[in-house]
């Protein structure tokens, strides 16, 4: 295959047609990245190229990697970026994966040298002083960084970025990111584990993120729900989309109905609770208390423009319940609620299941009943349910009971892709 790309490119007229897409996807071994990369920036010096892009895999998954696998694959990822810079200076797009890198500064070097990039993304990468990872970047426009473990990610300026995917373990004590100069922020995904409460008025200061997603990886609550001033509340006047993810089961949802009030543009509204056991920590300092507290302090509110209320994960207990009915009171023009049952993992189903038959027969030893609650997936039972919402509201809003089986397809890339 190197051979068939350096005689493909070799062959072209330099004056011919621009090359729209140079798209190079190999894995990060032997003597091939290097030969590839010497290629790729002969083409670019030689030709008119419009997109470039570098897709640099690893032979194993990230979930196969040891520590020493990641230093290994580090290690020949640097020495093939040193041998190519050439083929880096023209990139648009980087995608990188499984790499541990002795410094973060290498990672500087990376934007440095690679001043066209439109796309960064880092999959289960991380750095060993474990130090912030400072960003600047005169192009960049989507920066993803997924399953990564960085003390911190400082976007210093970013005058261009307009989409940022964030899930990393960084230090718990802080939140894993600061946004500096970011004018253009629009879409924003943060995903992580933190001891300490966040306010969002002042993490998302002099930004106007358009869509928001938020993951709590079925852990401690991290936001902390605020009564803004109208200064404050700037930050939430242009927010359309909300996607709460993995909120830990069984605690009140109250909460929630904060980016409400905060946020009166807001018109699809995405909730999922799930008590995912494969990914949550068994750390007791983080299991014991997860939940939040928040009382409104505007009684009788009204949202007028949310017309989507999906929740997955929905089980006919109270506080589910209670909630759907508080959101079907507020908003006054809901067109549809979406009520999914939990999500299936074939990872954990098996311990879920043994933890849930647990739970039953506590409860019903406790309550004197023998089912444990569950989604109303019968007619008669979903009509139990809805008599229990719309009582006294007057809402027109119609209800959907729908399992894990049945997510719809324009609700499937916020669900899966929040997962």
């Amino acid at each position: 295959m190197v051979k068939a790309t350096k005689s493909m490119l070799a062959h072209r007229d330099p004056g011919g047609c621009t090359i729209r897409l140079l798209s190079t996807v190999f894995y990060l071994r032997g003597d091939a990245p290097i030969s590839i990369g010497h290629t790729v920036g002969n083409a670019m010096a030689t030709h008119r190229v419009e997109k470039a892009e570098l897709i640099v895999l690893t032979e194993k998954k990230g979930h196969m990697c040891s520590i020493a696998d990641l230093a290994n694959y580090g290690t020949r990822f640097v020495s093939f970026f040193n041998e190519c810079h050439n083929a880096f200076a023209g990139l648009t797009r980087l995608y990188l994966e499984n790499l541990s890198f002795r410094e973060s500064d290498f990672v500087s070097n990376i934007l440095v040298t690679c001043k066209q990039l439109n796309y960064l993304g880092f999959f289960n990468c991380d750095t060993e002083d474990w130090k912030p990872l400072q960003v600047e970047h005169a192009q960049l426009s989507d920066l993803s960084i997924v399953d990564c473990c960085f003390d911190m990610v400082e976007l210093t300026w970013v005058p261009k970025l307009t989409w940022l995917a964030l899930e990393i373990l960084g230090s718990p004590e802080e939140p894993p990111l600061v946004l500096g100069y970011v004018p253009l922020l629009r879409v924003l995904r943060l995903s992580t584990i933190a001891r300490k409460m966040v306010k969002l008025s002042s993490f998302l200061h002099e930004t106007s993120v358009r869509d928001l997603t938020l993951g709590f990886k079925c852990e401690k609550i991290w936001v902390q729900p605020e009564s803004l001033t109208r200064r404050q509340a700037y930050v939430f006047q242009q927010l359309r989309i909300l996607n709460l993810v993995k909120i830990p089961e069984g605690y009140d949802l109250t909460w929630t109905m904060f980016f409400l009030e905060a946020a009166p543009s807001l018109e699809e509204l995405y909730m999922m609770v799930w008590e995912h056991r494969c990914e949550m920590e068994m750390n007791q300092e983080f299991s014991e208390n997860k939940g939040v507290e928040w009382e409104s302090r505007t009684s009788n509110f009204k949202h007028h423009r949310l017309a989507k209320f999906i929740l997955v994960g929905f089980q006919a207990n109270d506080y589910m319940v209670s909630h759907a009915r508080r959101v079907l009171k507020a908003a006054v023009n809901l067109q549809d609620v979406y009520l999914y049952d939990r999500l299936v993992c074939a990872k954990c189903q098996n311990k879920v299941e043994v933890a849930r038959m647990y739970d039953a027969v506590v409860r019903g030893m406790c309550l004197g009943v023998n089912l444990p609650i569950k989604f109303p997936y019968t007619n008669e039972d979903q009509r139990a349910v809805q008599k229990r919402m719309p009582r006294g509201i007057g809402s027109l809003a119609k209800i959907h009971f729908l399992t894990s089986k049945e997510i719809r397809a324009e609700h499937l890339p916020r669900i899966i892709g929040g997962c």
